[in-house]
Order: C-alpha cells, then structure tokens, then sequence
C-alpha cells in the first residue's frame, strides 16, 4: 500500500504532499506525487508550469515538478505520467483525472491525498481533478484546503453549532 498525491507545484499540492509525507512516516507507507502532464500547452499555461511565450517542453515541466516535490518531501517518490487525449470529447482534465485512478489502482493507494480549496463546495469546477478523483471507492480521499493568512476564526463555524438566524 502507498499514499497518492496528484501533484501539480500548487500551494494545495504542496501542503498535500508535506501531510502525506507526515502520514507516510507515521505508517510507514510510501509517498508517491504524482504529475501528470497531458500534450496540452494551455493546460500547462492555466497552472503556471510555463509562461507566456514559453516553450511547451514536458521534459522540462518533469524535470520542474521533481525538484518542488523534493523540496517538500525528499523521501518522496515522483512520478510523472504524459497522456493525450485518444478521443475527441475528453478534455484535459478527464485525461489526467483517469491517469491519476489509474496510477491509484497501480500502487494499490490505500488514500488519495487531494489539495483542494474547494473542497466541500456544490460545485466543482470543471479544471479540477478533486470530485472525480474522490469519487473511485478503491481508497480513502484526504482533501487538504489550506486557509490563506487572512482567514479569521469567525470564518469558521461548526455544523453543530448554536448561532443566530438558524
């Protein structure tokens, strides 16, 4: 059994990473991040690997995500996954969302851990690989929605809790 990060160098991603890392070493479990890489330069530019005018170099993307993984957790193994899309109505997302089960399924993931800020919320949006990625019964899901510096304690409440207008 090992633990699964999808990860992408966000922020989310790498707070997910430093707590499975914290979990790995607690159950003696490998920590796998996982980066999966579709041949979409726009996808690659939405999430910041490469710039404006930047070439699309998936090499080089690898080579960029391994170094943040191993920043954050060096006993981590990093893995990076290329796809493309093989049909013509899935999107780049569905590709790396069914690359990620996969992976999980490879390594017998016994949980997923997921950066999400959005997490919990109605709707999900269509870029995010959280929802589907949660959705596989196969593991547990860990979402991890680190709060930004300006979150005050009153932004917080419990659903059992006693307040006005209830």
């Amino acid at each position: 059994m090992s633990l699964l990060v999808p990860f992408d160098g966000s922020e989310l991603a790498m707070n997910a990473l430093e707590r499975a890392s914290t979990f790995g070493d607690l159950l003696d479990e490998e920590v796998v991040a996982l980066t999966v890489i579709p041949d979409d330069e726009d996808y690659a530019r939405d999430r910041g690997w490469i710039t404006q005018g930047e070439p699309f170099d998936p090499e080089a993307i690898a080579a960029g995500m391994q170094t943040r993984a191993n920043k954050v957790a060096p006993e981590a193994t990093v893995r990076s996954e290329r796809v493309s899309s093989d049909e013509p109505t899935a999107t780049s997302t569905t590709n790396v969302v069914r690359e990620i089960r996969r992976v999980a399924g490879e390594i017998e993931a016994s949980v997923v851990f997921i950066g999400s800020e959005n997490a919990g919320s109605v709707i999900a949006p269509q870029s995010s690989v959280g929802s589907p990625v949660a959705n596989d019964q196969r593991y547990d899901v860990y979402v991890v929605r680190e709060p930004g510096d300006d979150a005050e304690s009153g932004d917080h409440s419990d659903i059992d809790s006693t307040q006005d207008g209830f």
